[in-house]
C-alpha cells in the first residue's frame, strides 16, 4: 500500500485532532462522567472517515492508537503507553478504526447529505456499542469496579456525552458533505477520494 505526502500529511493532521479532542478536558475539567471523559475524539474519527475515506481514515485512527501505545501523550489526560490497554476506556479508543473504516465505506458508495449523516450516526453507534461493553468487561474482569457496579450502569454513563456526540455526528455529516462537495472533489484531493 503506497502512502502518497499528502496522505500521510492528512493522516497527521488528524492524528493532531485527536490528541487535541483527547484532552478537552484539561481545560474543562468537569467533562467526565464515571470515569469516562467527555471528549471530541468521536467527533474527529467520525470526520476521519467522512473526509479519508475508509483506508485512509482507518490507518490514521490506527496510527492515533499506535502513537500513544508508545508513550506519546495523545490520549486522554495526556496519557501514554501500552498501559492503556488495561485501562476500561480503551475500547473506544480501538473502536475508532472501526468507526473511521465503516463511515467511509457507506460515504465511499453514496455522496448525499442524507448518506453522510446516517454514516456518521452509524459511526457514533459503532463507537458506543464497541467502547460501552468493553469498559463493562474492563470493569467486571480487571479493573476495579465501582460499587454496584452493572451493565446497566456502564451505558447510563454514555447518557451524558450521547447528546453531544449525536449532534456533532449529525454536524460532522453536513459539513464533509459540503466539503465533499466544494473543496475535497478538486485537484490533490479527488485523486486522494479515487484511490482511497
Amino acid at each position: 500500500m503506497k502512502l502518497r505526502a499528502l496522505d500521510i500529511t492528512l493522516v497527521g493532521m488528524f492524528v493532531a485532532l485527536m490528541a487535541i479532542g483527547a484532552n478537552i478536558t484539561t481545560i474543562a475539567p468537569f467533562l467526565r462522567v464515571g470515569g469516562v471523559p467527555i471528549t471530541l475524539q468521536t467527533f474527529f474519527a467520525i470526520l476521519a472517515g467522512l473526509i479519508l475515506g475508509s483506508r485512509l481514515g482507518a490507518i490514521a485512527m490506527l496510527v492515533y492508537m499506535l502513537v500513544g501505545m508508545v508513550g506519546a501523550p495523545v490520549f486522554a489526560d495526556f496519557y501514554g503507553g501500552l498501559s492503556i490497554i488495561i485501562r476500561p476506556t480503551f475500547g473506544f479508543i480501538v473502536s475508532y478504526i472501526f468507526v473511521a473504516f465503516i463511515i467511509g465505506r457507506v460515504v465511499e458508495r453514496k455522496k448525499t447529505v442524507a448518506a453522510f449523516i446516517i454514516a456518521a450516526v452509524i459511526g457514533m453507534a459503532v463507537n458506543y456499542l464497541l467502547g460501552t461493553n468493553w469498559m463493562y468487561f474492563a470493569y467486571k474482569i480487571w479493573a476495579a469496579a465501582p460499587s454496584g457496579f452493572t451493565y446497566k450502569m456502564a451505558w447510563l454513563w454514555m447518557v451524558p456525552p450521547l447528546p453531544k456526540d449525536l449532534i456533532l455526528a449529525i454536524f460532522a455529516g453536513m459539513m464533509a458533505h459540503r466539503l465533499e462537495k466544494t473543496v475535497l472533489s478538486k485537484g490533490q484531493f479527488k485523486q486522494l477520494k479515487r484511490v482511497s
